[in-house]
């Protein structure tokens, strides 16, 4: 195949644009084409900027990371697919959506929740297999430290043993089920009525589908670039923590059904402020789990319970915190209980077994290179979301900010994470203080994600559990 490279900068980084990439781009423009010429008429200015501007912009990931090509293609095709089944007429809306529970394919794989649900179940068996690939065996490289740092991407099957190549297809095939899931509910929005369809970003339900098919797909872009998934089983256990909460929140709270836009969320900043949002949180996610790997191999070797009691108590600190959950839900206070009971079994069983882990995870170096990158790249979108916020604070509420519970706690979440990365660029901040202030970090960004929505009242209420 005919390739054309490009060398940007002094680093030497290559972008290669084959022929595949150059269809990929025509088919990506012309499927925006399509949408416009179809559904423009439903969509205001903002709407139709934000998808030309969202075409360039995935031709760009395409070409930098080729393995989007297909996961791209898969699902604009599937997403069509489902739209075909769902017997849509010739306007721009009308669709049978009862066709979800008559039509096999929708049943069973494509419907929203049906495709949402496959999700879930698939990063269930991603980190069931992560964790027995990392226990069976190595990874490339990964005797005493996996990985070379900078290796670039390609291809790394070859040398992962079984269980770490099942838990990162299993990884793909959610990601890809999440997406369609996503995208097909976007579209079953717009079918109810004109004024109900929008951007399925807009609840807890939608952005916990988007925080794990992102925090995943990060995850996997460092898989590739390190050729090492020993890095897996740490963050599928946050992804898969995230669809426990997703499934006692589709069932007890019934959160699947679609509901038209509150007045404060009718606005186009929305679509762009949550999901820059949720970047920085599945990033800063991603982060704390590789600091958590990074802690367990500095442990490895210790035998001196009270060193390791930090480790425990934080532990069970992040354990603990689903039990909060039952607030409003008492007949749900059980599946909290085992939520607890089977994360804090998980915890000790990662610390009991750390001898046998640590030698086993990516070399420190990997580690913390992954730690940084996962930060600095959350802390750039959490900025701009921070900043996006204000704006549409002043169009909803009449000022930029008003310290509200909400901006307050995401004020501390921006400024703990420029706090970690003054110190590591400007202090040569490293080691197990960095992966400590990771981790706990992930304490903090919990509770500005969640806890306050559900203890501290304020003009972001409509968040309420």
């Amino acid at each position: 195949m005919n390739t054309t490279t490009l060398d940007i900068g002094k680093s030497g980084w290559r972008l290669r644009v084959g022929l595949a990439d150059a269809l990929t781009s025509l088919v990506l423009i012309a499927g925006a084409a399509y949408a416009l010429n179809r559904y423009g008429a439903s969509m205001d200015v903002y709407e139709t900027w934000i998808l030309i501007g969202a075409v360039p912009s995935l031709i760009g990931l395409v070409w930098l990371w080729p393995t989007l090509r297909g996961l791209s293609l898969g699902v604009g095709a599937v997403t069509l697919l489902a739209i075909h089944l769902y017997g849509q007429n010739t306007d721009a809306f009308g669709a049978d959506l009862a066709a979800a529970d008559k039509v096999f394919l929708l049943k069973y794989f494509l419907s929203s929740q049906s495709a949402i649900l496959w999700m879930s179940l698939l990063f269930f068996m991603s980190t069931v297999f992560y964790w027995i690939g990392l226990l069976a065996g190595n990874t490339v490289g990964s005797a005493g430290g996996a990985g070379v740092l900078g290796a670039g991407t390609g291809s790394m099957a070859a040398g992962m043993n079984t269980g770490f190549r099942l838990g990162s297809r299993l990884a793909w095939a959610a990601v890809f089920m999440a997406l369609v899931g996503t995208l097909v509910r976007w579209f079953e929005s717009h079918q109810i009525a004109p004024d109900i369809g929008h951007i399925p970003v807009s609840n807890l339900y939608e952005v916990f589908v988007l925080f794990c098919w992102m925090t995943a797909l990060f995850y996997l872009y460092y898989e590739q670039q390190y050729r090492t998934a020993a890095m897996g089983p740490f963050v599928m256990l946050v992804v898969s923590a995230a669809v426990g909460f997703l499934l006692w929140y589709t069932v007890v709270k019934g959160a699947h059904q679609i509901q038209p836009l509150v007045p404060a969320l009718q606005s186009w900043w929305m679509k762009l402020h949550v999901p820059a949002n949720f970047v920085g949180y599945g990033t800063f996610a991603l982060a704390a789990m590789v600091a958590f790997a990074y802690l367990i191999k500095q442990q490895a070797a210790e035998t001196r319970w009270w060193k390791l009691a930090p480790l425990w108590l934080l532990g069970v600190v992040l354990c603990f915190e689903p039990l909060v959950f039952r607030k409003g839900a008492e007949h749900s206070s059980s599946y909290w209980v085992v939520y607890f009971g089977v994360s804090a079994l998980i915890v000790a069983g990662i610390l009991s077994l750390r001898g046998r882990i640590g030698p086993r995870l990516p070399a420190f170096e990997v580690l913390d290179d992954v730690m940084y990158k996962s930060i600095a790249v959350g802390f750039a979108f959490f900025t701009i979301a921070t900043i996006l916020g204000a704006f549409w604070a002043a169009e909803a509420w009449g000022g930029y900010w008003s310290w509200d519970p909400k901006e307050t706690w995401a004020l501390i979440v921006w400024l703990n994470y420029a706090a970690w990365l003054h110190m590591r660029l400007m202090k040569g901040l490293r080691g197990a203080v960095s992966a400590w202030w990771a981790l706990v970090g992930l304490a903090v960004t919990s509770f500005a994600f969640l806890g306050v929505n559900m203890f501290l009242s304020g003009l972001h209420s409509y968040g309420e559990l």
